[in-house]
């Protein structure tokens, strides 16, 4: 395949650019992105393949950024399943990017508003009962890096984008219960 991009293009390469495909193994109709865009669907009517060429991406299942969540990095994603997606619905999406060797920490809750037994963490946890001896977890803040929370242990289930920041609640990251199987990093590759 020949390179789609000319030179002016290049600066877009460093913010993000992805490519959504309707059609699996990067198939049918293409959307081009590089920015944040809060409704994919006039673009796509589904999305069953995903190219991310730079940049990292969280994409969401509807529109404005809801529903489930799945964060990618640069790779090919012939499919739904790839992605660890339950179907071929795509209809938001938003770049993030951070430093190259940022660090990271964040401090786990097994309540509400911060309360509780307490727990902070610097790298991947596969097991969060392992580790922690709670299934829940209630509250959370995130003091360095980007961060994904799994539903499952290792790495599985629904996924859940965390930034920096204050989250009091489960429900503040976009869960529905506070079971929280295992997280990590999300670092440049």
């Amino acid at each position: 395949m020949a390179s789609k991009y000319h030179s002016s293009d290049r600066a877009s390469l460093k913010l993000g650019q992805v490519n959504f495909y309707e059609g699996r193994n990067f198939q049918g109709q293409r959307y081009e992105c590089s920015s944040d865009c809060a409704d994919l669907h006039s673009y796509i009517s589904s999305c069953n393949s995903i190219r991310v060429e730079s940049g990292c991406w969280v994409v969401y299942e509807r529109p404005n950024y809801m529903g489930y969540q799945y964060v990618l990095t640069r790779g090919e994603y012939p499919d739904y399943q790839h992605w660890m997606g339950f179907n071929d619905n795509i209809r938001s999406c938003r770049t993030f990017s951070y430093a190259s060797g940022a660090s990271y920490r964040m401090r786990i809750y097994e309540r509400p508003d911060f309360g509780g037994q307490m727990m902070e963490f610097m790298d991947d946890c596969p097991s969060v009962y392992d580790r922690f001896r709670y299934r829940d977890i209630h509250s959370c803040h995130v003091m360095d890096g980007y961060w994904i929370f799994y539903e499952h242990p290792n790495y599985r289930g629904r996924q859940y984008f965390m930034r920096p920041g204050e989250y009091r609640r489960y429900s503040d990251w976009g869960a529905i219960v506070a079971t929280v199987g295992s997280f990590r990093r999300v670092v440049d590759v």
